[in-house]
């Protein structure tokens, strides 16, 4: 019997064990961070090694960490920890990083997730994806090269998208003989940098990821250096903001209907608190109603924080739907039609002005064009230049016009809300990442009728069949996909009212953020929701019409 019970209580320990563990690693923070710079400058092999260091990999890792070392041959005998992140073959091969690798991994003080990002400026958009969610920055450089142009742009990029915490990791100290005078020069020119750059701060560690100097614990081989270690640093770095005391928003991802008596709304707060009873209102049309119940996985909530997940009941029965963010009753937010923004480009063909792309923030997505570039940064000198279309990996700053209001916010408020991305409607490829840096005074436009850009012409004259199909193919060799509302199309649908089935077609159609062109013949003094244009008084066809 003894032996029986003995058997037993050992799974009940070791399950016990388990969850203390599970539930100390819940109660930890967690830090996400980068490690980036320019090719070659090791921050594969850092990450690799930080691991390594840490006891933080298991058997069968090491067993095919030292089986693939062994294989690719690049550091002879000795482990390559660069291939415990450079996963594709690819990578391997040319021994470079390609695509953003995600780690996750924890110690006695905190959780992280490392994101180790490609150095070719072929690549810099895949660094700006594991540079969206980070809080910390590890910016590696060659000792033995120093400061490059991809360092500087990979700094400034880091800079713009609002990381606080900046690491210098000059690396390869071990090639330089541990020198601290190679170490202090290359600090006092990043300062240089970073000051005209913008960036309050930053921290200079010496490291070796190689060898390990300075990654997990203090070097001997550089007693001139006092102070933390890598991992060290990054287990103390303040983590969290004041997002909690920051407005109430909420950018609605999914409307719930499980049943024929429960609708809710349900999102993750980017911003701020929400409770039971508080005040709220729907942007962009701005209707306001109560919160009924806050409705989560593990039962109703009495109050919600930034950064949970929730699904809200409200009072009143309020349209509302995917793409609308919910706010504070008293919030300030206004919905606008034209932002002014960073724009960080990322395709290999170059941005067309006034070409329609489909610009996507929060939960929403609308049809918008650039129709200013104001200017484009020089990462090498900051200067700015004069605003041309943007090419792959450059910076530029930028007026975008919105086929409809949004409830925009700017990017040093929240960074959830903030950022954004450009696709283009016919590849569906994200050729841009931006930031909106402010609302022009002259943002904030009301809707007029049924469209906020008028998007429903209705064209009149002797010519206007003619007019309106060269407006159509000048608006479509601009990017713009606009519907022509002729008798023919009106002929396909019931009843014996042209002039109506045109004009129900078109608030169909606008609603959908898509302009029409109305050619059917509207008697003498009636009025219709839209613009006139009179052929016979327009003689291109099309430069009257601005979106």
């Amino acid at each position: 019997m003894a032996t029986l019970l003995k058997t037993l209580d050992a799974p009940d320990a070791a399950s016990q064990e388990l969850e203390r563990w599970i539930e100390a690693t819940q109660n930890k923070s967690l830090l996400r961070f980068i490690t980036c710079g320019s090719v070659d400058d090791g921050k594969s092999t850092l990450i690799g090694r930080l691991l390594y260091d840490s006891k933080l990999l298991f058997e069968d890792q090491l067993s095919a960490l030292a089986s693939d070392s062994k294989k690719q041959g690049t550091q002879g005998e000795e482990l390559d920890f660069a291939l415990l992140v450079d996963g594709l073959s690819a990578e391997r091969e040319q021994g470079i990083t390609i695509d953003v690798a995600y780690r996750f991994f924890a110690t006695d003080k905190r959780k992280f997730i490392v994101a180790d990002t490609p150095g070719h400026e072929q690549y810099t958009r895949n660094m700006v994806t594991g540079a969206s969610t980070a809080d910390a920055a590890v910016i590696l450089i060659d000792a033995r090269k120093g400061i490059l142009t991809q360092t500087r742009r990979h700094s400034f990029l880091a800079q713009l998208i609002g990381i606080r915490h900046l690491v210098l990791a000059v690396n390869k100290m071990d090639l330089v003989g541990y020198g601290q005078s190679t170490f202090d020069r290359i600090v006092a020119q990043y300062g240089e940098f970073a000051r005209q750059a913008g960036i309050d701060e930053f921290t200079a560690i010496p490291v070796s990821g190689l060898n390990g100097d300075n990654i997990t614990s203090r070097s001997p081989a550089m007693p001139w250096y006092g102070g933390p270690g890598l991992l060290e640093h990054l287990e103390n770095l303040p983590v969290g903001g004041a997002g909690s005391a920051e407005p109430f928003r909420m950018a609605v991802q999914w409307v719930s209907r499980p049943s024929h008596n429960f609708r809710g709304y349900a999102g993750r707060i980017a911003s701020g608190r929400v409770g039971v009873g508080d005040a709220i209102k729907i942007l962009p049309a701005g209707r306001k109603t109560f919160v009924e119940r806050i409705v989560t996985s593990d039962g109703d909530l009495d109050h919600a924080v930034a950064g949970q997940s929730i699904t809200v009941t409200l009072t009143d029965e309020i349209d509302c739907s995917r793409g609308d963010v919910i706010v504070a009753a008293d919030n300030q937010t206004e919905p606008v039609s034209r932002i002014t923004a960073s724009l960080v480009w990322m395709s290999d063909e170059k941005l067309v002005p006034h070409r329609s792309y489909w610009l996507k923030v929060g939960t929403q997505t609308v049809s918008a064009s650039v129709d200013l570039v104001d200017s484009i940064v020089d990462v090498n000198t900051l200067a700015a230049r004069a605003g041309e279309p943007l090419c792959l990996n450059d910076i530029g700053q930028v007026e975008i016009d919105l086929d409809r209001p949004v409830p925009a916010v700017r990017y040093r408020e929240n960074r959830k809300l903030g950022g954004f991305i450009l696709i283009d409607k016919m590849s569906h490829a994200t050729v841009a990442a931006g930031l909106i840096k402010d609302l022009p005074a002259n943002a904030v436009r009301q809707p007029s009728g049924v469209s906020a850009f008028d998007d429903i012409v209705w064209v009149t004259g002797p010519g206007r069949t003619t007019w309106a199909a060269a407006a159509v193919a000048r608006l479509k060799a601009q990017g713009r996909q606009p519907v022509l509302i002729d008798d023919a199309a009106v002929a396909v649908f019931p009843g014996d009212d042209p002039v109506r089935t045109a004009r129900e077609v078109a608030l169909l159609v606008t609603s959908a953020g898509v302009p029409a062109l109305i050619t059917v013949q509207a008697l003498p003094g009636e009025t219709h929701p839209g613009r006139v244009i009179d052929s016979s008084k327009s003689e291109d066809g099309g430069d009257e019409w601005v979106i």
